[in-house]
């Protein structure tokens, strides 16, 4: 029993797949960014055990329900088995920015929930998110922090992360680059 569940935390809009301005609101919209469903599969093949936490605004915004959130998770979850990878599990905030909620990011209650569902301490676990808010939930309960420069941060290519985002953060390219630094590690 004394090795710990090795979880590796993955936001999903502009880190797993293509993020909108409108919000991906159907399983024709969720289209993956290149390598990052291999790289899914990598960082599995590693010993990591991979869940989302996704703030997913559009269902409170009435912009999609949740029979569209299901499609699009069961189109990602085919796609991931196709190349040998797997999500245990999703966690999701369902609500609108207004409802002042306790688990849209950056508040840290979708870790929180992870953590409780999972019974272990996320202190130094991973985790990989391309916006400010992502590393910020992490950071709340001691996650390992990596920032992609996909979705929100494509546009840091080349320069420095904005102060909004937590300091000692490391920078991958994309997934791909980060399960490569992950697979290394190990």
């Amino acid at each position: 029993m004394g090795q710990t569940m090795k979880l590796c935390i993955l936001d999903r809009d502009g880190t797993i797949n293509e993020d909108r301005d409108d919000f991906v609101k159907s399983a024709l919209e969720w289209q993956p960014l290149p390598g990052a469903l291999e790289a899914i599969a990598r960082i599995n093949h590693a010993g990591w055990h991979v869940v989302i936490a996704s703030n997913q605004s559009g269902l409170g915004r009435g912009l999609f329900d949740v029979v569209a959130l299901n499609a699009i998770h069961a189109k990602m979850h085919r796609m991931l088995a196709a190349v040998g990878g797997r999500v245990d599990a999703v966690f999701y905030c369902p609500h609108a920015p207004e409802e002042a909620c306790t688990c849209r990011k950056p508040a840290p209650g979708l870790f929180t929930q992870i953590a409780e569902r999972y019974g272990v301490a996320l202190t130094g676990m991973p985790s990989v998110g391309d916006s400010a808010r992502d590393l910020v939930a992490a950071q709340a309960v001691g996650c390992s922090l990596h920032a992609v420069l996909t979705g929100k941060a494509a546009g840091y290519r080349g320069q420095p992360l904005p102060p909004s985002y937590p300091a000692h953060a490391m920078v991958h390219t994309d997934l791909a680059a980060f399960a490569d630094y992950l697979v290394a590690k190990a």
